[in-house]
């Protein structure tokens, strides 16, 4: 049997690649005590290979969790950053490290320890989706997902700074009545949703429910009839009645959408021109065969100084602190 098996994982492809990508993966996996921990909006086979799926909160604390030696992150630089900063010890690895992400480059770290320094009274609430630079410059650490109840728990008399995503910081304003200082950072992906269209969509599709991430412009969440993370629009086309939905999101949710419930209808909100827009140009760097020679070479490697790590540590274990 170990022979047999031997043989079929030596069988290669032109360039070395393995040609079954799957069981080769598997084989790394246990040779390095590895896994894989993939964000939603990855290629629907990363997907299917990986040990643990789900939004940055989610992904945190399964980073937090895990026995592994090494963490291979198919997502974004800094999702793989956030696994770093929690496991210092282990080899993490990101299957291309041009994946990066529009959104965090939006707040250069310069530019924003002089608007910090600007506004010494505020606390600082980062979303997750920021350079482990900015997350060492902020007290807490929020996602999607509980970014209200984070704030929430601020006292109302303490002025905030949430940066960097503008469009999550206007809804968090909107859902706890707090006057927020906005840093004026986006995600191109959820910018690029065309209101137009979706409606449009709603007139073909009356039956259909707008689902939408906080991450979208004011303009197409006042169409959704349930906003939230990607985990919480996973779990409400799960229960809600409605067996069509159209998905104001990075549209790789709609995989796992298909899978937990095959009888109804996702359609992706389409983008402002005819391109590929709502798919995030980043998220799809990493593939299949990418990952493999990542495991395979154990590079690219994330490292990052020990002083930032630990300074980023801290508002990361606010979050996870005041998530329970």
């Amino acid at each position: 049997m170990f022979t047999t098996a031997f043989a079929q994982r030596e069988q290669t492809q032109p360039g070395g690649l393995p040609l079954d990508l799957f069981a080769a993966i598997e084989s790394l996996k246990k040779e390095l005590n590895a896994v894989i921990l993939a964000h939603y909006y990855q290629e629907p086979d990363i997907q299917d290979i990986a040990d643990f799926i789900g939004d940055s909160l989610q992904l945190a604390r399964a980073a937090e969790k895990t026995n592994a030696d090494v963490i291979v992150f198919a997502g974004v630089h800094f999702m793989a950053e956030t696994a770093k900063i929690l496991n210092p010890d282990k080899l993490v690895l990101l299957p291309d490290l041009n994946a990066g992400c529009s959104l965090a480059d939006s707040c250069p770290p310069k530019e924003f320890a002089a608007f910090k320094a600007a506004h010494p009274d505020h606390l600082v609430v980062s979303y997750i989706n920021c350079s482990a630079e900015i997350k060492a410059m902020s007290d807490i650490i929020c996602t999607s997902s509980n970014a209200v109840k984070i704030v929430q728990q601020i006292p109302k008399e303490q002025p905030i700074i949430f940066a960097p995503d503008r469009n999550l910081g206007r809804y968090v304003m909107e859902q706890t009545g707090r006057d927020l200082l906005l840093w004026q950072g986006s995600c191109i992906v959820h910018e690029t949703f065309s209101e137009k269209k979706i409606v449009q969509l709603k007139i073909a599709h009356p039956e259909a429910e707008a689902i939408a991430h906080p991450e979208c412009e004011s303009s197409v969440l006042r169409h959704a009839s349930f906003i939230g993370s990607t985990a919480a629009l996973l779990k409400y086309c799960q229960t809600s009645p409605s067996q069509e939905f159209i998905v104001a999101t990075e549209p790789g949710i709609i995989h796992q959408m298909q899978k937990l419930a095959p009888h109804k209808h996702f359609i992706p909100a389409p983008p402002i021109n005819n391109c590929a827009c709502n798919e995030c140009p980043f998220m799809r760097l990493n593939t299949l065969e990418k990952l493999y020679w990542a495991m395979k070479n154990r590079t690219p490697e994330i490292t990052m100084s020990e002083d930032i790590r630990i300074a980023a540590l801290r508002p990361m274990q606010r979050m996870l602190e005041m998530s329970n």
